[in-house]
């Protein structure tokens, strides 16, 4: 197989589980019954603004108005539906301003209401608001050191809840006597619907000082005022009365969607999981393993074949400053040397939001070549790994994947051709 089909194979299958998870086709299937009164809109998440869109197209014939708020670059027209736009990873004064346009618009809502949050992944940095006593700038600080500690989205999303006002379940507090139905779009391994932008209309049974305990597990510092408001006994917020969660995409779905790619194009897919976590360059170790045992001996699958995962991985920066790169570059460049340029092998991982960390690249095609044209360039790929840099790396080789903002987000899919 030559490097060409090989890619064009791979980034086809990225492409199904990309589609499978976009707000236009799952969206109408999910919308619940019509309210008698108002469909109030709200929501936060790199897809809530084409989940917007497809919920006003879908009900011409209902009262809907709402706020939601996604990522820069990431808006489309909602009709009645107020687009916003924040930052991501890191909050921003949008951010807060969003949240509390979000709380405004479910004041004096009543039975005959009904509250449609569209919860997707990036939501907890997009919608901000800071639990009483705590400002904007220790939720920026406390979310900058864990994105470098190497703590996993739960555990991150843990913290964010108990520095929150609207997180784990007090959006859907505020919404009451209305009905509210959160349709989600799931990123988190597990699919947990607490973890998904920190679980803003689910409730939360963890407590401050289980925040308090991953913070410390992490060796982050926090300064008094943060200690003492997760240091306060609280009892855990309970659900929402006449409150109901439907999970509409989820990275397992996008998996089958990327398998059933893979058979079209005469492969055999094997799905290895879809909350698969861990420091990015030692999975990717274990997984170029994995595929050498494939092409010499058939095991776990016999090839031709494409093996599937999914799931977050993590980056780990130590002191100093890194390059440019995500999580799924990263992964890219550490399966490249692994594999150390055995030949039949190619491979793909890409965020399905279609941006890997903070560049403009949603990951990277690695080709048994990938070492050897990147040294005639003058560049050592364990050198660029070790300092963080892998979006550099593929940059001057030619090899990142390059979507644009795709609307949706069921986290990273990454997909090892055996020929």
């Amino acid at each position: 197989m030559r490097n060409e089909q090989a890619a064009e194979i791979l980034r086809d299958i990225f492409q199904h589980a990309v589609d499978s998870a976009r707000a236009g086709p799952v969206i109408p299937p999910n919308l619940p019954e019509k309210p008698r009164g108002r469909c109030v809109v709200i929501g936060a998440g790199k897809a809530s603004a084409a989940m917007a869109a497809a919920v006003d197209a879908a009900w011409p014939d209902v009262d809907v108005s709402g706020v939601v708020v996604t990522r820069y670059g990431h808006a489309v027209p909602a009709g009645r539906i107020r687009i916003l736009e924040a930052a991501h990873p890191v909050s921003d004064a949008m951010s807060e301003t969003a949240a509390m346009l979000i709380v405004e618009t479910l004041r004096g809502l009543t039975p005959d209401d009904l509250v449609l949050a569209l919860i997707s992944g990036g939501g907890s940095a997009l919608m901000a608001l800071p639990a009483p006593g705590l400002t904007l700038t220790d939720k920026q600080t406390i979310t900058r050191a864990l994105l470098h500690s190497g703590a996993n989205i739960k555990e991150m999303n843990l913290v964010r809840r108990h520095l929150s006002a609207v997180k784990g379940g007090k959006l859907a507090a505020l919404a009451q006597p209305a009905r509210i139905v959160s349709l989600i779009i799931s990123d988190v391994p597990g699919d947990n619907p607490t973890d998904v932008a920190s679980g803003p209309t689910v409730a939360d049974q963890s407590t401050p000082r289980d925040a308090l305990r991953v913070l410390e597990r992490y060796g982050i510092a926090v300064t008094e005022t943060v200690r003492k408001v997760l240091s306060q006994p609280t009892r855990p917020v309970e659900n929402a009365a006449n409150s109901e969660v439907r999970l509409i995409a989820a990275p397992a779905l996008a998996l089958q969607a990327a398998a059933l790619a893979a058979r079209a194009h005469g492969l055999t897919p094997l799905i290895l999981g879809d909350a698969i976590e861990g420091e990015s360059r030692e999975v990717a170790v274990v997984m170029a393993g994995i595929a050498r045992s494939v092409k010499q001996y058939g095991h776990p699958v016999v090839g031709p074949a494409v093996l599937l995962s999914g799931g977050e991985t993590t980056v780990t920066v130590a002191n100093g400053r890194a390059g440019k790169g995500g999580r799924n570059t990263e992964f890219l460049l550490s399966l490249a040397c692994a594999l150390k340029g055995e030949s039949g092998i190619w491979a793909v991982a890409g965020d399905t939001d279609g941006i890997d960390g903070t560049e403009d690249a949603a990951g990277a095609l690695v080709y048994p070549d990938t070492l050897a044209r990147g040294k005639l360039n003058g560049l050592s790929a364990s050198a660029y790994l070790e300092a963080h840099d892998s979006y550099s790396y593929f940059h001057s080789t030619g090899d990142l994947v390059i979507t644009g903002p795709t609307l949706t987000n069921v986290n990273d899919i990454r997909a090892i051709l055996i020929a």
